[in-house]
């Protein structure tokens, strides 16, 4: 399986999950646990997904998994739907919020973790802005939890200071600064990707695809820490400087270890630029588990 398909199928998972379509996503889990290649990397985590939702969830059965229904849920509107069912859901049962708050406070698994954050998105509920605040608080989470948690608390309506842990530091955001598309992001994010795409076009097409990918995760994950600052920076060349790095670390992945010199050439990354070019490339390899934070 190829690392686009592998991502799409991915994407199709969480929205069955969070439009608790728990049939479809067994038959989606069924198929991935018969796959190869890449998806063999995520076998562990998706047969424990699958006996979690076997066992939450029994009487959902199995979903058939079809390429083209597929196709046709990604056309659905899928928050339109998770809207209409969590609304009949809460006013049927007034303890399905507070149920999910405290799956979420006894969960240590991502996906789940995902899963229920999705769902308090759509719902307005008095107990869920202060709930949150205290889980990010309490103890740290995945990088890219905490982001959906921040995103949930602003679709919450929640204002001012929201503290969260990274690392063992106490980080701070504020609640209505927080994107809910990569579009809300300062233009200067969206500027490290057209720089990447401009110079990759004709060298090499397919790490455009990578480096949007990759770019859209890093900045969610970097949000509200000291490196985010740098990242939306628009002057002092920090376009050229994040695009560079991300060119450069994307190009390691895909064709193996080899020199920077046409990387820098293309960008311009020539004096002070080169330092801060190198801590963004170190971020970068730390982002993706190749450095230790103090390394």
């Amino acid at each position: 399986m190829f690392p686009k398909t592998l991502d799409y199928y991915q994407i199709q998972l969480t929205r069955m999950l969070e439009t608790e379509r728990y049939a479809d996503a067994k038959g989606l889990l069924q198929f991935l646990l018969q796959c190869g290649g890449e998806a063999e990397r995520h076998h562990t985590e998706w047969q424990a997904l699958l006996g979690w939702l076997e066992a939450a969830f029994p009487e959902a059965g199995e979903g058939f998994f079809s390429g083209e229904a597929l196709l046709e849920d990604e056309e659905e509107d899928a928050e339109e739907t998770l809207r209409q069912r969590l609304a009949e859901r809460t006013g049927q049962d007034a303890e399905y919020i507070p149920r999910l708050l405290a799956g979420l406070g006894g969960s240590e698994d991502p996906e789940q973790q995902l899963m229920i954050l999705g769902q308090l998105s759509y719902v307005e509920h008095p107990e869920i802005e202060g709930a949150l605040r205290k889980w990010l608080l309490d103890s740290e989470h995945h990088a890219i939890v905490q982001f959906r948690a921040l995103q949930t608390l602003r679709r919450q309506g929640a204002a001012g200071a929201v503290h969260f842990l990274r690392g063992g530091e106490l980080l701070q955001a504020e609640a209505e600064a927080v994107p809910l598309q990569f579009a809300d992001f300062p233009p200067a994010v969206s500027d490290v990707l057209d720089r990447v795409r401009q110079t990759a076009e004709v060298s090499d097409p397919t790490l455009s695809y990578f480096a949007e990918e990759m770019w859209k995760e890093c900045i969610q994950v970097a949000f509200g820490t000291p490196i985010y600052r740098h990242m939306i920076e628009e002057e002092d060349g920090a376009t050229d400087t994040w695009a560079a790095a991300v060119h450069q670390f994307l190009t390691e992945k895909l064709h193996g270890k080899q020199g920077d010199d046409w990387v820098r050439e293309q960008y311009g990354i020539t004096g002070d630029l080169r330092f801060r070019y190198e801590q963004a490339l170190r971020w970068l390899r730390m982002y993706a588990g190749e450095l230790a934070p103090d390394a």
